[in-house]
């Protein structure tokens, strides 16, 4: 059983027809839409084949677990639960020798922690950003809202909730249903561009669901799936005005609370609308009990937190994702007919909260711009049965070594002298060019051996970060709802200087190389995460 799945884990999965409905008849429909930009196939596929990791069958009833993890996970060894503490550190050794930029890895059985892990620089003690994993608990939030009647049906036009903006819902937009939005089908001009330029516009604007609604229309609602962030704050702002509370307000009374999720940040819009899209922060702990909610149907510890009904619909395919094996339900995407039975929630950078139900596994990861599937092969091979296998002492404590580990910081590197340009360009800003990351100005300083200084304007913030120059990210905190930004970097030869900038308890992850020529500035930045293009920014010290 499982080496056949593991020969099938080279084909990109798919989702499973069917699904049911609160408010209809079971059935699935099936959208057509037109071609799909590189960048969107690539990241779509990146996405997908995450679920290499657990390509399951079809699900079947399970018992209510004897405890839940209300108040906290019980732990368990690998073998208690079928897996193999070998294939474990296999794991631990793939992440080092490729230098995977993970951030937290969770494996549940049973309803047991078989492994959590925490890798450098993110300790597991702060909060993390969950990018668009957000999509799929804002899309949970209104389930409970369908549930409970403050939205009445998926196929409730949204007009219904934003009558004043009656000018500029006109046309096809009129037609748009929240079943369209949950769905990736708005029709709207969104989603289509690399790095969803018109996303951008939106959070520099005043009134984010305005700037929404202003988008042009595509095509027809229900005929072209688009990843869409507007279409996803939309929803959020639809939740408001279902329930009269944001969707953090909301979420932590029907969701958060009953599961004992206590440490959460989640940003506003200027109207005080919970971002729909992505910014959720969250333990990766907490995020576990989201999967565990959903691998049993909605129940916890006795009570019906989100009906099975809307469960069955979300994590069923709903759209066909065109110039993709990958299908979508409602915010979550679906695994294929072959290995069935599998959905996931997805961000940016390699954010993931796996479901298998057949196996009765929860799998979480985060990171800073890791490809999961590169992981994928060794995880699957991880599972050896559905029964205990013999505890293997040896093996075991060989992975709680690798787990201690691995949060923290590498020996420093041995320093070099700075080269002569080290000194030049110290203290010195330069005026960028207009760019997608809308940075101003951009400077370095040089006053220590062992650690230098980036200043930059973005937008209208100015930041200072730390950047180590022996091998050890520096850190920068400021509060616990901004991530952690950590910054280390180098000299190649006398001209370049590369820094290597990421957020510790976040998604960002850029490569940052600046060479420098009398007055003059060229930088060159890589996003790691995928999202925007590599670009090349020129500047000076004066314009």
């Amino acid at each position: 059983m499982f080496a056949k799945h593991v020969r099938k884990i080279k084909r990109i999965i798919v989702g499973k027809d069917g699904g049911s409905s609160v408010e209809e008849p079971l059935k699935t429909d099936e959208f057509e839409a037109g071609g799909l930009t590189m960048r969107y196939r690539f990241w779509i596929g990146f996405i997908s084949v995450c679920i290499f990791v657990f390509g399951g069958c079809a699900e079947a009833p399970k018992p209510q677990p004897a405890y839940w993890p209300t108040e906290a996970w019980r732990p368990s060894t690998p073998e208690q639960q079928g897996f193999d503490s070998d294939a474990f550190v296999a794991v631990f050794d793939a992440i080092k020798t490729q230098s995977l930029p993970i951030h937290s890895l969770l494996v549940i059985r049973h309803g047991d922690l078989v492994l959590e892990a925490y890798f450098y620089p993110y300790s597991g003690e702060t909060l993390h950003n969950w990018a668009s994993v957000t999509k799929s608990i804002t899309s949970t939030l209104v389930g409970l809202a369908v549930d409970d009647g403050s939205i009445r049906s998926t196929q409730q036009p949204i007009i219904d909730f934003f009558p004043e903006y009656h000018k500029i819902l006109t046309g096809a937009k009129r037609k748009i249903t929240v079943k369209n939005l949950l769905t990736m089908t708005s029709g709207l001009e969104c989603g289509y561009e690399p790095g969803e330029l018109e996303a951008l516009a939106m959070q520099r604007s005043a009134n984010f669901v305005a700037e929404a609604f202003k988008l042009p229309t595509h095509t027809r609602p229900g005929i072209g799936f688009s990843y869409c962030r507007g279409a996803t704050h939309v929803l959020s702002a639809i939740v408001s005005r279902a329930t009269a509370m944001n969707a953090l307000q909301f979420a932590r009374q029907r969701l958060f609370d009953p599961l004992r999720i206590k440490e959460v940040a989640w940003p506003d819009d200027p109207q005080g609308v919970s971002y729909g899209w992505a910014g959720l922060r969250m333990h990766p702990r907490d995020m576990a009990k989201i999967g565990y909610l959903f691998l049993h149907q909605g129940v916890w510890n006795g009570q019906q937190i989100l009906s099975s009904n809307w469960i069955r619909r979300a994590t069923s395919r709903q759209v066909i994702v065109p110039g993709s094996d990958a299908n979508y339900g409602y915010g979550w995407w679906i695994g294929t007919k072959e290995l069935s039975g599998v959905y996931f929630a997805a961000g940016r950078g390699g954010q993931r909260v796996v479901v298998w139900p057949e196996k009765d596994v929860v799998v979480v990861m985060n990171g800073a711009g890791f490809n999961p599937a590169r992981l994928a092969p060794l995880l699957m091979t991880a599972l050896k049965s559905d029964r205990p296998l013999p505890e293997n002492k040896p093996a075991y404590e060989r992975l709680q070594e690798k787990i201690a580990l691995a949060p923290k910081a590498p020996q420093p590197a041995p320093l070099r002298e700075l080269p002569p340009q080290a000194h030049t360009i110290s203290g010195r800003t330069y005026l960028l060019e207009p760019n997608l990351l809308d940075i101003k100005r951009i400077g370095l300083t040089f006053e220590e051996p062992n650690q230098a200084e980036l200043v930059f304007q973005l937008v209208k913030k100015e930041y200072k970060v730390p950047v180590g120059l022996d091998g050890i990210y520096r850190f920068t905190a400021s509060n616990p709802e901004e991530p952690t930004l950590a910054a280390k970097g180098h000299w190649v030869g006398d001209e370049e200087f590369v820094i290597d900038y990421t957020e510790a308890d976040g998604i960002q992850h850029y490569w940052v190389a600046s060479q420098f020529e009398g007055d003059k500035i060229t930088v060159h930045i890589n996003d790691l995460t995928g999202e925007l293009p590599a670009q090349i920014i020129t500047g000076s010290t004066h314009r």
